[in-house]
């Protein structure tokens, strides 16, 4: 009978757990730019490390007083890694790329930058103003392994527009895309999110 009692509290406890789990909302983040503010909402049960790796930055306050230092019209603007006086910052080591979760590089999302090293992604975010299918995971090779999707943007795609509609040129150690009004990242932070209220049981 105990041993009966025993399995039925652990088989409710782990379901307790996973009810929790599945009501605790995704972290949302505001970045707040010279030009408005844009909200992204993050997806950590896709891309556990990369939203953590993300998030203990913006915790450090790594991105307050960076700038988007590469905008293409109709591709992306990129931005988290130099300061306004183009000094790039130093960063942790780089982040496991988890490209291979699912989610597409469409309108809206946030990924994360690298070189052509799959495995080098480390501050540096984009968000894609178009549906860049050919930034997707195909295979786990070097050509295959695509971009890391980690997030949505909830709020601020006007903003994103106006950014990625400012004119470009050439500047300080960047060839070409570097906006000639500067738009820089004043502050990123996460916004509090209330979990939604537990129902009660009916009499």
């Amino acid at each position: 009978m105990n041993l009966s009692k025993s399995f039925l509290s652990t088989v409710v406890f782990c379901l307790a757990t996973m009810t929790l789990a599945q009501a605790e909302p995704n972290p949302q983040v505001k970045i707040q730019t010279t030009l408005g503010e844009i909200v992204v909402e993050l997806y950590p049960a896709k891309a556990p490390k990369t939203v953590a790796n993300f998030l203990q930055y913006v915790d450090e306050g790594f991105y307050n007083n960076t700038i988007f230092h590469r905008v293409i019209d109709n591709f992306m603007i990129q931005g988290g890694g130099f300061t306004p006086d183009y000094t790039q910052k130093q960063t942790r080591a780089p982040v496991l790329n988890e490209a291979n979760n699912g989610l597409k590089n469409d309108r809206g999302t946030i990924a994360m930058a690298r070189t052509a090293d799959p495995q080098s992604a480390t501050a540096q975010f984009y968000i894609n103003v178009a549906n860049n299918t050919p930034l997707n995971f195909t295979a786990e090779t070097p050509r295959g392994w695509g971009y890391c999707v980690f997030g949505k943007v909830t709020k601020g795609m006007e903003v994103v527009d106006a950014i990625r509609k400012l004119p470009t040129a050439q500047g300080g150690p960047f060839m070409s895309d570097l906006p000639q009004t500067p738009v820089i990242i004043t502050n990123v932070s996460r916004i509090a999110t209330a979990l939604p209220p537990t129902k009660k049981p009916g009499k």
